[in-house]
């Protein structure tokens, strides 16, 4: 039976595709296509929107009665309410907004006692094997490594650094003993300004519409290591989000990871 799925932040770019290839997929029906009440869409068909067939649900600013499972891929500020209503409807949830404050964060794994949530700053399932490797790399590396992180994204990205480059810098902080996130530095500039040991670089590129690259660049005198990622569409953070989505159903209220849903140890 198709899971009943409420997309949130649906009139955006990542919501339209949700939409698409859920209904794709054949396993999803759409009851709801949250957004502001101020989207110019408004009103219209999310089908029609997300360029796939008419679903008679009108993207608006309420919720659906009925709804089994939301993703929310919207603004940091529309999440507060998403998590909030999730929790008292016992709606589960797969939350893939990056930039959540540490409140919004700490709001989460309160609402996790009431539902199950899947939480990632990144959807993708190449990225998050990239997550699972960067901390390794780093230990087995060892001190003598210095270790950068480069992300670029598209122009319209608000956050900076990512997400994704964030949660890269805690595994590696996690698996080294560094401070986190005191031992990050946020770009270079002046005449003094050469790495101390033990730092992380972390550098944000905003260009074009570049969908996401991630790198973590391992380099000693001699040698150099680069682990990368490279997503070639936003359709691979969906197809994370949506077998999410799946992964969720009958699970018991706690907050997870892609990592969980992935058997990633």
């Amino acid at each position: 039976m198709a899971m009943k799925l409420v997309v949130v932040g649906a009139g955006g770019r990542m919501g339209r595709r949700i939409v698409a290839l859920a209904v794709e997929s054949k396993r999803f029906e759409i009851v709801g296509a949250v957004d502001k009440a101020d989207h110019p869409d408004t009103g219209k068909d999310i089908g029609v929107l997300a360029g796939t067939e008419k679903l008679n649900v009108p993207l608006c600013a309420s919720w659906p009665t009925g709804a089994q499972v939301a993703i929310d891929f919207s603004l940091p500020e529309a999440a507060t309410k998403t998590v909030e209503h999730c929790a008292a409807n016992g709606i589960s949830l797969v939350i893939g907004t990056t930039g959540l404050t540490s409140a919004q964060q700490e709001a989460l794994k309160v609402a996790a006692r009431k539902v199950p949530i899947v939480y990632s700053t990144n959807m993708g399932v190449g990225m998050n094997v990239l997550f699972a490797l960067v901390g390794k790399a780093a230990a087995m590396l060892g001190e003598d490594y210095d270790i950068e992180i480069v992300e670029q994204h598209h122009r319209f990205k608000k956050d900076a650094p990512s997400g994704s480059a964030m949660t890269l810098a805690q595994n590696i902080c996690k698996a080294t003993n560094r401070p986190y996130p005191d031992c990050l530095i946020h770009g270079r500039s002046g005449k003094e300004a050469l790495r101390k040991k033990g730092e992380i670089g972390m550098h944000a590129v905003r260009a074009g519409d570049i969908t996401g690259v991630h790198s973590v660049i391992y380099s000693t005198l001699g040698e150099t290591i680069t682990l990368n990622h490279t997503a070639h569409s936003r359709d691979v953070f969906v197809h994370g989000a949506l077998r999410a989505a799946e992964w969720l159903q009958g699970k018991p209220a706690s907050l997870y990871s892609m990592a969980d849903v992935l058997g990633i140890k």
